[in-house]
């Protein structure tokens, strides 16, 4: 008996002089601002428990569709009281929910995302918290009060009833803010983050947050991106993109029937007001419009979605693709529960997006060169090109066929159609079947 004892003491001595074990370090730098290409991970399609292994198990499906950054979204213990299940409902800055996983889990990810050549960004909330997040009996003074200065309320104009809106007046409050976000770039290793709602949040915040993190970053660089569309998270806040709501508003209407025309106007007027070197993520959904309609929904058929990306990505940039759309999944997804999505759905649409995110990669002009449009109302029609390459994109934003003159300095040429891989001579006219695009390069 002693001697057992002896081994048991022993091996429990080893055991516990055992180092934890440290997340192995990647060398990894994120992409440009204009070079990103991103994918969105709700962790709720993917499996109703220790989902964040489950998004790593799916971690080639998702390099090899071209992305190179992915955003996460909420991740921390979500809140009981008042509470509807959201994620965007934190009780906790600092921590993870055990329905998605572990803070090492989650380290893991972020190590194969860096292994596989990706960044990874966490969604952040900055303009409320969880009624039971312990800043409300701790620091009462850290949240908006109504007009009787004697209950707090929950964010303004919104009513979401299941938060409580955080008071920006208050110094302490925003410095505890901003070291939560320095544990997930610090201890964590994170590439950035999405920030939701950052319009409800004062810009001058975010500034002094930013230059924090970037300052806590060393030498890695970080990506910021804002849930929001006012110029100040440029001017003043130090983001490097912000959404592109305008632009989505305005394919849902020419979808609808509106001219292709508005299209060049709502990206002019997106671009117009942006400082040098700043980008609009550009969507066909994401995970508030999913809870909605998908894609294949809202823009008609597949082909029709399909359509649609290539509308959103290749005028300015900023390339998005929310995990599920690239299988055409049909239904609504609300992110407040699990929703099973099955991966291997609609090949053919995976590949059409892999294909569109390899041009995107491949070709710099398509991303981010010089941009000439040619208006039409059936037809969304314009020019990229830098000095290595030119190109000709057309879409027909219509479930019918169409016929449209060619811009007189591509009559009389021949085009590679890219994605066919085919050599086309152009006339005058050209015919598209309905919801057809074409990307020619010559």
């Amino acid at each position: 008996m002693k001697k057992l004892l002896l081994f048991i003491s022993v091996a429990v001595s080893v055991i516990s002089c055992k180092p934890i074990q440290e997340t192995k370090v990647v060398a990894f730098e994120m992409p440009a601002v204009d070079d990103i290409a991103m994918y969105q991970v709700n962790p709720r399609v993917f499996a109703p428990e220790h989902s964040l292994n489950a998004v790593a198990a799916r971690i080639d499906s998702i390099r090899d569709l071209g992305v190179n950054v992915m955003w996460v979204m909420p991740i921390y213990p979500i809140g009981v009281e008042k509470g509807k299940n959201s994620p965007y409902c934190i009780s906790d800055y600092k921590a993870i929910a055990p329905e998605f996983g572990t803070i090492d889990e989650f380290k893991h990810l972020a190590q194969v995302c860096h292994e596989h050549g990706m960044g990874i960004i966490l969604d952040w909330v900055a303009n409320h918290t969880a009624w039971d997040h312990p800043w409300v009996k701790e620091h009462p003074e850290w949240y908006t009060r109504d007009e009787k200065a004697d209950t707090i309320i929950c964010p303004q104009p919104w009513n979401w009833e299941d938060v409580a809106d955080l008071n920006y007046d208050n110094q302490d409050m925003r410095a505890a803010m901003v070291d939560a976000m320095k544990f997930w770039i610090v201890e964590v290793g994170i590439d950035g983050f999405r920030c939701d709602v950052a319009d409800g949040v004062p810009a001058d915040f975010w500034k002094a947050a930013i230059d924090e993190l970037r300052q806590a970053a060393g030498d890695r660089k970080i990506v910021m991106l804002a849930e929001g569309k006012n110029v100040d998270n440029f001017t003043v806040g130090g983001f490097d993109m912000n959404y592109g709501w305008d632009y989505k508003d305005e394919l849902v209407k020419v979808w609808k029937g509106a001219s292709a025309e508005n299209l060049i106007k709502a990206d002019k007027a997106e671009y117009d007001s942006l400082p040098d070197g700043k980008v609009k993520l550009r969507f066909t959904t994401n995970h508030d419009h999913s809870t909605e309609a998908t894609p294949c929904v809202e823009f008609g058929s597949d082909r029709g979605a399909m359509a649609a990306y290539v509308a959103s990505i290749f005028l300015h940039g900023g390339a998005l693709i929310y995990g599920s759309q690239e299988v055409g999944y049909p239904e609504p997804i609300n992110f407040f529960k699990y929703v099973p999505v099955d991966w291997t759905a609609k090949p053919q649409i995976y590949k059409e997006y892999q294909a569109l995110i390899k041009l995107y990669n491949n070709h710099p002009a398509l991303r981010k060169g010089s941009l000439t449009t040619y208006p039409d109302k059936d037809v969304l029609v314009f020019e990229k090109t830098d000095a290595a390459e030119r190109f000709l994109v057309l879409v027909n934003v219509r479930d019918k066929q169409v016929t449209i003159a060619l811009p007189e300095n591509w009559v009389k040429r021949e085009g590679l159609d890219e994605l066919n891989n085919r050599d086309v001579d152009l006339e005058q006219e050209i015919t598209l079947k309905p919801y057809e695009y074409l990307i020619l390069r010559r």
